[in-house]
């Protein structure tokens, strides 16, 4: 793994909410940390309700993770658009993410319950 990045099962369960509706909950979580950015908690594909989300035509590349894809979540008030992102074909050093998603705080909540 790139020795900045840290992939661990994130303790406890973990719950996203859009626009009032819980979309997805886990207690399988994993919590991604890089470098000093505040740590990512990565949701099971299986976990999420995933009628709730569409995949976009946005993708960015990182060096050390691959290409993530990103997904709009759909709420009673409209779309949240890029709000959700998964790499579908992680490196190998990043493995473990695959068949994950992980949210933008900013644009839905994310909390440990």
């Amino acid at each position: 793994m790139a020795d900045h990045i840290t992939i661990r099962k994130a303790t406890g369960k973990w719950v996203v909410r859009a626009g009032g509706a819980i979309i997805g909950e886990s207690s399988d979580a994993l919590e991604l940390v890089e470098g000093s950015a505040p740590p990512v908690i990565y949701f099971p594909r299986e976990d999420i309700g995933m009628a709730f989300l569409e995949k976009t035509d946005s993708s960015t590349r990182c060096p050390h993770k691959g290409t993530a894809t990103y997904y709009s979540v759909s709420t009673a008030a409209g779309d949240i658009s890029d709000a959700a992102w998964s790499y579908e074909d992680p490196k190998e050093d990043a493995a473990q993410i695959k068949d994950h998603l992980a949210f933008y705080g900013e644009k839905v909540t994310v909390e440990q319950l």
